[in-house]
C-alpha cells in the first residue's frame, strides 16, 4: 500500500475521536459510539481505497454503518479494514483512561474475520517474540519472557482486564512475583503499551473480545510483537458463527500469521481519553487537539501525530462545538 495513505487513515481516527470525546464522562456510551461511527464513516469517503469492512460494528442487520461487508472509501486499492470507532465505550462514558478510535488496514484476505465472541490472548513486545505459549502455565511464560528481556520475573508488569474470570490468573501472576496492572476495558491500548519501549508494561494476558484481539494483533504485528490466541465459544451459536466466517476449528491456537497475514499493514489510533502513549482530545474555542499513532508494518516506523483542528474547516464531526 502507498505509504502516503498513512495520514489519510489518521484523519479517520481523528474524526471519530473528536466526535466521541464530547461524551466523555457523560454516562452515555451509546451516544459516544454513534457519534464516532458517524464521523468515521464520513471520513472514509475521502480515503483513496476500496475497503471492505471485515471487523466493524456488527452484521448488516445489526449496524447501519461500518457493518461487516460494507464497502468504504472513494476508490482505489482493494483492502480489508478492521475498525473500532470507540474501543472502550464504558471508559468514555465514565471519563476513564484508555479509550481509543482505532483502525487497521491490510490487503484483501490478510485480516482474520473474527466473530463477535470471547478470545483468550497472550501478547508481548518484540524483545520477547517467539517466547510465549498460550498452552503453557502462566508462570512458565513469565519466566521465558523475563529471560528474553534480561529481567527478573519480579521486574515484569502484566496487563490484564479486571474481571472475576481472571482471578486464578491474577493469583498465579502474583505468586510468581510479577507486577500487575489491572484495566477496566480494552485490548488495543494495552497492546500498544507492551509493544512500544518505555511504557514499563511487558505482557498482556486474559480473555477479551475477538474482534478487538485482531486489532491488537495488527498493532503488534506492525511493531514486531507477538501474540497467540484461541476463541472461546459460549455456546453452539458461537461455533456456528465462527464457521460462517471461515473458522472451522474453534479450538485452534491462532498465531500471529493467522490473525494478521504479511507485513503490508497500517495501524492507526487516536486517543479519546488519555492512555500510556497518547493524550486525550482537548477542546478549545472553535477547535480541538488530538494525539494519534500510526504505524506501517513494512517499515515498522512509528509516527506520533499531535494535531490541532479548526473544526469549522473540518465538517466531519457529528457533534459541533
Amino acid at each position: 500500500m502507498d505509504r502516503q495513505l498513512a495520514l489519510e487513515f489518521v484523519r479517520v481516527t481523528e474524526a471519530a475521536a473528536i466526535s466521541a470525546a464530547r461524551f466523555m464522562g457523560k454516562g452515555d456510551k451509546i451516544g459516544a459510539d454513534q457519534a464516532a461511527v458517524d464521523a468515521m464513516r464520513k471520513a472514509f469517503n475521502k480515503v483513496r481505497v476500496s475497503g471492505k469492512v471485515v471487523i466493524g460494528e456488527g452484521e448488516m442487520d445489526e449496524a447501519p454503518m461500518l457493518y461487516i461487508g460494507e464497502v468504504v472509501g472513494r476508490g482505489g486499492e482493494g483492502v480489508d479494514i478492521a475498525v473500532d470507532p470507540v474501543e472502550g465505550t464504558t471508559l468514555v462514558a465514565k471519563g476513564m483512561p484508555g479509550a481509543l478510535a482505532v483502525l487497521a488496514i491490510a490487503p484483501t484476505g490478510c485480516l482474520l474475520n473474527a466473530p463477535d465472541m470471547y478470545m483468550d490472548k497472550i501478547a508481548v513486545g518484540s524483545r520477547a517474540r517467539g517466547k510465549i505459549d498460550i498452552n503453557a502455565p502462566v508462570t512458565e511464560n513469565l519466566k521465558n519472557v523475563a529471560k528474553a528481556m534480561d529481567r527478573h520475573v519480579n521486574e515484569l508488569t502484566v496487563i490484564i482486564l479486571d474481571r472475576d474470570r481472571h482471578i486464578p490468573i491474577i493469583n498465579e501472576i502474583r505468586e510468581a512475583g510479577a507486577r500487575i496492572k489491572l484495566i477496566n476495558d480494552g485490548d488495543v491500548s494495552p497492546a500498544l503499551s507492551i509493544a512500544v519501549e518505555g511504557t514499563s508494561v511487558h505482557m498482556l494476558l486474559g480473555v477479551g473480545g475477538a474482534p478487538e484481539g485482531v486489532l491488537a494483533a495488527a498493532a503488534l504485528k506492525c511493531l514486531g510483537g507477538d501474540m497467540q490466541a484461541r476463541l472461546i465459544p459460549e455456546g453452539p451459536e458461537d461455533i456456528i458463527r465462527a464457521k460462517k466466517m471461515g473458522i472451522d476449528d474453534i479450538n485452534k491456537v491462532l498465531y500471529m500469521d493467522d490473525l494478521v497475514k504479511g507485513s503490508d499493514i497500517f495501524f492507526a489510533a487516536t486517543a479519546i481519553t488519555s492512555c500510556d502513549l497518547l493524550d486525550e482530545v482537548r477542546y478549545f474555542p472553535g477547535g480541538a487537539r488530538t494525539n494519534s499513532i500510526v504505524v506501517r508494518g513494512t517499515s515498522a516506523t512509528i509516527r506520533f501525530i499531535d494535531a490541532i483542528h479548526r473544526l469549522e474547516n473540518e465538517p466531519l464531526h457529528s457533534i459541533k462545538l
